[in-house]
């Protein structure tokens, strides 16, 4: 897994409207990268409505939103209109983000065992580099802890 003060590598992925986003775009940029399971499961609904709830504060300290999972472009777009989500998803199906930042893994959930995303989140400065990694994530509380981790670092 990339750990603080590594250089996150380029990539490039499409949102939910399949435009693409690549991170040499946020040069000069802080960008909070976050991964998660599964569109419109408990935890990562709760998550990202917490982050929804937040988005003006992430926007007022200059932090673009970036959450990233396994599932398609449309099933994106679904959760991002379910749940009025205002920053951006982006679909990493082939799976080479996950593995590029280490959060594709065994997992195991009520006895069985199975190859999933970890919710990891990855606070990245206007260098590109990693300034904070959470591998706790807590998905109501995790917005908050963000957001007052960016005020000191920043």
């Amino acid at each position: 897994m990339l750990q603080q003060g590594d250089k996150v590598p380029d990539f490039t992925l499409p949102d939910q409207a399949g435009e693409l986003h690549s991170m040499k775009d946020q040069k000069g940029k802080w960008t909070l990268i976050y991964f998660y399971p599964k569109d419109d499961t408990p935890g990562c609904t709760v998550e990202a409505c917490t982050i929804r709830d937040n988005y003006d504060s992430f926007k007022n300290m200059g932090i673009t939103v970036w959450g990233i999972s396994v599932d398609p472009v449309k099933k994106h777009a679904k959760f991002v209109e379910k749940y009025d989500l205002p920053f951006t998803l982006l679909s990493d199906e082939n799976k080479e983000v996950v593995e590029l930042f280490g959060v594709w893994g065994k997992k195991k959930f009520m006895g069985r065992e199975y190859m999933g995303t970890s919710r990891v989140s990855f606070l990245v400065d206007d260098k590109g580099k990693i300034a904070k990694v959470y591998e706790e994530v807590k998905p109501a509380k995790h917005a908050e802890e963000v957001l007052g981790d960016a005020k000191a670092l920043k």
